[in-house]
């Protein structure tokens, strides 16, 4: 299979085929019978529906199905593996972080860390960055100033501030436009799920080798106390509303043993995972709507920079999926996951051109594009953009965290 080179995506992007595609069967990593554990979301454990699978003979038939990583969740993870690239300086693109450690002496700010775009929520028009400053200023009036007229038809300033947000989507609703912000979709989309899955029972209990029993009624009262301990002295007692002090079990202190059981203590049953046959990412990257994207320099449309943009983008988005599919593909615990990569294919007008990419070279490739698209006059800086917190920010965020560590008063 034939290695992908710029001088081709370059071609490819400028254009007929719809995407780029990536499909790539997945097993457990135990065996077939192992069982997986998907997510699992309010008012109900799995997200499981039907979906219509075309057999090798051409037959179409309802298999029973689990999503095991959304897209949301797969978009995450691919951020997280362009940091990862970033920070071992295997891939050079533009990243904001707000620092919180610079500086700082409260350790309740300090352990924060540094936030980047790549990790906060609504990446550049996140609320993180929206309370931080630049070289003093607040970064909507200083670096995030941009935001306020970028679009699809003047994406310039976004390009060389956060192109990642181009590529996953981004919606300023926090800004001064409120709804009316920009919007980007998303053009990278993924998604693990799981076929033929069958729901499995998993008991849940305890066995507490001290075999410490219910004391309450019988032996001396255990009470809470202020920093969320515990003890047998009355004085020492929280308090609750009334003045009255406040009592637990032991098993309200993690002493004791719990029955094994298939529900809890309401009635519902404990999630017990799936057994699938197999699982499949579905992976694609919509070069059609890539292309709805124009930068304009100095007021000006170019067509050869605004393909080298594009460019730029595709094999930023590239360098997503492979370098995620370095970190593998385990999801959470219970649900590791493994298999042989599918190939990558540019797909069109019902053709397909498959190509093959491993993560070096897909880095190599956006090098080579974003000096291709730095010689055409478009901003890449390489070096990170650091911000750090306002007070008000880490004033929310000191109360947040006193009350979270705070015990509740019942």
């Amino acid at each position: 299979m034939q290695e992908l080179s710029y001088e081709r995506l370059k071609t490819q992007v400028a254009g007929r085929p719809a995407a780029i595609r990536r499909i790539t069967t997945l097993y457990p990593a135990g065996g077939h019978s192992e069982k997986v554990f998907p997510p699992t979301y309010q008012d109900g454990p799995y997200a499981i529906e039907n979906r219509l699978v075309r057999a090798a003979d051409g037959a179409v038939r309802e298999v029973r199905t689990v999503l095991l990583d959304s897209v949301q969740s797969q978009a995450n993870r691919m951020e997280l593996a362009l940091l990862r690239g970033y920070r071992q300086g295997k891939l050079k693109f533009p990243l904001l972080v707000v620092d919180f450690a610079q500086s700082e002496q409260d350790p309740l700010i300090r352990e924060i860390g540094q936030v980047t775009a790549l990790e906060a929520p609504h990446r550049v028009a996140d609320a993180i960055l929206r309370d931080s400053l630049y070289e003093g200023q607040e970064f909507r009036r200083s670096l995030g100033r941009c935001l306020d007229g970028v679009r699809a038809a003047n994406a310039t300033s976004l390009f060389s501030l956060c192109p990642t947000a181009l590529i996953f989507g981004m919606w300023d609703s926090t800004g001064p436009k409120g709804g009316l912000g920009a919007k980007f979709a998303r053009l990278l989309v993924s998604e693990i799920v799981g076929f033929g899955a069958i729901d499995g029972v998993r008991p849940a209990g305890r066995i507490d080798p001290l075999q410490i029993e219910n004391i309450e009624g019988i032996g001396a009262p255990i009470y809470r106390t202020p920093d969320g301990s515990w003890s047998f002295e009355e004085k020492d007692a929280a308090r609750d509303k009334k003045g009255k002090p406040i009592t637990l079990k032991p098993s309200k202190i993690n002493h004791g043993n719990i029955p094994p059981a298939l529900k809890d203590e309401n009635g519902v049953p404990h999630h017990g995972g799936v057994t699938i046959t197999h699982a499949v990412q579905t992976t694609v990257f919509s070069l059609a709507g890539l292309r709805r994207l124009c930068f304009p320099l100095n007021g000006s449309s170019r067509p050869e920079a605004d393909l080298a943009a594009r460019t730029t983008l595709a094999a930023l988005a590239l360098a997503a999926i492979c370098f995620q599919e370095e970190d593998g593909y385990d999801l959470r615990s219970r649900c590791l996951l493994d298999g042989a990569p599918g190939p990558f294919e540019f797909i069109g007008q019902g053709q397909t051109e498959p190509f093959s990419l491993t993560a070096d070279q897909a880095a190599a490739l956006l090098a080579e594009a974003a000096q291709d698209a730095q010689r055409l006059g478009l901003e890449w800086p390489v070096e990170p953009r650091v911000l750090v917190p306002t007070e008000r920010l880490k004033k929310l965020i000191r109360e947040s965290r006193k009350k979270t560590m705070a015990v509740s008063e019942d």
